[in-house]
Formats: structure tokens, C-alpha cells, sequence
């Protein structure tokens, strides 16, 4: 292989339940786009595109990818993929797929855009400016979609005698955070074990304005004091369950906590019967497609 830059392009057979968490892990080794292509029953094709200029350099990428996509499926109890490889020549692999990401609305009034791409917003619309391929979720997945419908019903109902702050573990990209921020919470925290999320989720703060009201960092939830009006955590099931303790001491008595990442069904019902032992009770459901995200309220 010639030292000029090429393209590796990564790409497997990916379960639709583990397809967001698979394509973020494509996004933030890559820092590139990822491609899916159209869902077949319950799967589809995944890849990633990955600058190199050498085959060394393409064993070490393909191993690296291969190994963090294993410790995934490992979380689901599915076999590690096989990894199909392709070279491609350096001709804007890294550029081209930005014609397809174009502004579109998360939920009803909050708007994603690319910062390639302008939009005008319309009466009662507030506008972010996130670019895909850089780490956990631009609000395209049912999770995160659930996860915000539940955090504006609960912004309208918070216990006014607890101070209005917001905590998002797992914070990712920090579209939760920063929506909880574009909504009216005068102060969020946003948690990730992730350095490279905990810096994408900095950047993004700062790039729509609002690092006055949201603190990124990579403290663990563990190490945290005091409670919060509103806690959020997009993760997984197994996550969720083994942080009970945690986000329960964190959880303001009358505050709300909202757990998304979770199937509907089984993992749902778990999830509510372990949190609702600690205090928490039920206050609404959202599902889409397989997902689940729930709306607790503790006390």
C-alpha cells in the first residue's frame, strides 16, 4: 500500500437492538460518518470509514474496532461480528456522506443541524448545532427521541422547592443536557466514563452557548454528592440496574428520573420493578419500535 491516505471501510452485520451503541462506537473511533444500510426484518449492515496510509495501520485500526465492537455485543451476549474490509482511494470518503444529514427535528420544536447546513427557525423552535460521526447519539435513535418527550413533561412539573438542577449520566454527545438547558434548567451536570465523549459533549456545549449553564466531566456518579430536581440516563438495562443505588441517592424526593437505552418488555419491566423497591413510581411510558424510555418520579 502507498503512504498517500486511504480509506478502510469497516462494515458487519449488526442486530437493530445494537445498532445506535455499535454506531457510535464506528463514530468515535472513526470520527467519521457511519453508514447503515436499510433494516432487513431485525438487522442491518453497519460501516465505518477510517483514514490510513498503511497496512500496518490497517491491521491496527481493524483490531482495535474489532475488539471494542466484541466488549459491545459481549454486553448483549451476542458473539463478537466478523468485520468485512475494503479499501477505498481518498476521494472525500471523509466529506461525501455529509449530503445525507441534513436539519431535522428531534421531537416537536428542537431541531438537530449540521454545521454545514443552515435553518431558520420557526415560532417556538430552539435550534442545536451537533455533527454526526464524533460520539454517542445526535438524537436520531427512539431511545434518546423518548427520552427528550419525557424530559419537557417533566420540566413542566419539577417540585419547586428543590433547587432546579439537572443531572444526564452518560451523557454522550450532551444533547440531553443541552436540551434540558434550551428548555429552562439553570444548571446541568453532564457525566460520561468516556473521555473523548466527555470532550465532544464540551465542545458541543460551547458551540451552542450554553456552557454557562451545563458542566461536562468525567466525575462518577459515585463520587457525586447533594440530589438533583431531574436525573436522566440514556444507557443500557445492565447499566441502569447496576447504577440503582446511585442515581436513586441522586434523585430529589419529588424530583423526576428518566431511564431510556431500555427494550420494551422484559428489560422494561425489570427496570421498573427495581427502581419502584427504591421509591420511584411510574408516572408515563414511552415507546417506539423496540424501546422503551420511562418518566419515574421518587416519592
Amino acid at each position: 500500500m502507498e503512504q498517500q491516505k486511504q480509506w478502510l471501510k469497516l462494515s458487519f452485520f449488526c442486530p437493530l437492538e445494537l445498532a445506535e451503541a455499535a454506531s457510535d462506537v464506528l463514530a468515535v473511533k472513526s470520527g467519521n460518518g457511519v453508514e447503515q444500510s436499510p433494516e432487513q426484518d431485525s438487522a442491518c449492515v453497519l460501516a465505518g470509514f477510517f483514514a490510513v496510509h498503511d497496512a500496518d495501520e490497517v491491521r491496527l485500526v481493524a483490531a482495535d474496532v474489532g475488539a471494542a465492537l466484541a466488549a459491545l455485543f459481549a454486553l448483549y451476549e451476542r458473539p463478537a461480528p466478523e468485520l468485512e474490509r475494503r479499501m477505498l482511494q481518498d476521494e472525500d470518503w471523509a466529506t461525501s456522506w455529509q449530503r445525507y444529514f441534513k436539519p431535522f427535528a428531534v421531537v416537536p420544536g428542537l431541531i438537530v443541524r449540521p454545521s454545514w447546513e443552515s435553518y431558520a427557525a420557526g415560532p417556538g423552535e430552539r435550534v442545536l448545532e451537533m455533527d454526526p460521526g464524533m460520539a454517542f447519539g445526535t438524537g436520531q435513535h427512539a431511545s434518546t427521541r423518548g427520552a427528550l418527550t419525557l424530559m419537557r413533561q417533566a420540566l413542566g412539573a419539577l417540585p419547586p422547592e428543590v433547587e432546579q438542577r439537572a443531572l444526564d449520566v452518560g451523557t454522550g454527545t450532551g444533547i440531553l443536557a443541552m436540551a434540558a438547558a434550551l428548555w429552562g434548567m439553570p444548571a446541568v451536570l453532564a457525566l460520561d466514563n468516556d473521555p473523548e465523549a466527555v470532550q465532544v459533549a464540551a465542545e458541543n456545549v460551547a458551540r451552542n452557548g450554553l456552557a454557562a449553564q451545563i458542566r461536562v466531566a468525567l466525575t462518577p456518579p459515585a463520587a457525586l454528592s447533594g440530589s438533583f430536581a431531574l436525573v436522566t440516563a440514556n444507557i443500557v438495562h445492565d447499566v441502569l440496574a447496576a447504577m440503582l443505588a446511585d442515581l436513586t441517592r441522586l434523585t430529589a424526593q419529588g424530583g423526576f428520573l428518566i431511564l431510556a437505552g431500555i427494550l420494551a418488555g422484559g428489560q422494561e419491566a425489570n427496570i421498573v420493578r427495581l427502581y419502584g423497591d427504591c421509591g420511584f413510581h411510574l408516572v408515563e411510558a414511552k415507546y417506539e419500535d423496540e424501546w422503551a424510555a420511562l418518566l419515574l418520579r421518587r416519592g
